[in-house]
């Protein structure tokens, strides 16, 4: 998520039905689990990149539950319902097809000391979407300025954070597979009291974007 916004992600939706392009997932969450008025737009990344910095992660801060992504909409409130969300994200993806996602070095946030991996290629087309979708019961002022990245680690003292990040930069050079991605579906999630977050809907992006672009 974005920098300094403590969050995990765990996909633990299921296959609830589809409408032109959004696949509904019914998001089940766990006993004893409240949903919160917090809500993220998210491109979960593939493997061997998701297995791969999902075991990082777990390295760097033991015991969370990660699922690699970059983040498309930081958390945020809705002013309207999460089925409003939901068509205004799936009425104005139309403009966008898939598109390639390079990822960068092992940086860090000097203002929250949060641990991430950059964008090389790709940041532009992940900005104007961020643009487009931030709009309607979307829309919301963050509190910084939109930054796509790759988190892997956050809530860390500033000596935690120079130490996590030279073992994530060692880490991240051993990663024997191109470093690069197809952004081709982005998932609306909604998060819980525990900070684990469910799954509510999945976007695809059509090859060939709407004549409105």
């Amino acid at each position: 998520m974005n920098k300094g916004v403590g969050s995990t992600l765990e996909s633990i939706g299921m296959y609830h039905g589809q409408k032109s392009g959004v696949t509904y997932l019914n998001g089940l969450c766990p006993g004893g689990q409240n949903r919160m008025n917090n809500f993220a737009l998210v491109a979960y990344l593939p493997d061997p990149l998701r297995k791969f910095l999902d075991i990082l992660r777990r390295e760097l801060v033991p015991g969370c539950s990660p699922h690699a992504h970059v983040t498309i909409l930081p958390p945020r409130p809705l002013s309207g319902t999460p089925d409003q969300a939901i068509e205004t994200v799936r009425s104005r993806i139309l403009e966008f097809s898939p598109f390639e996602v390079k990822i960068g070095d092992v940086e860090v946030f000097a203002v929250s000391d949060v641990v991430y991996l950059g964008i090389a290629a790709g940041r532009e087309s992940l900005e104007q979407m961020h643009g487009a979708l931030d709009v309607g019961p979307l829309k919301f002022e963050e509190p910084y300025s939109y930054h796509p990245h790759i988190t892997l680690a956050q809530d860390l003292t500033h000596d935690q954070s120079i130490e996590l990040t030279e073992l994530a930069r060692i880490r991240w050079s051993e990663f024997p597979h191109s470093k690069a991605f197809p952004v081709e579906s982005l998932v609306f999630v909604q998060n819980t009291t525990r900070k684990l977050w469910v799954d509510l809907a999945r976007f695809q992006l059509a090859p060939e974007p709407s004549i409105r672009r």
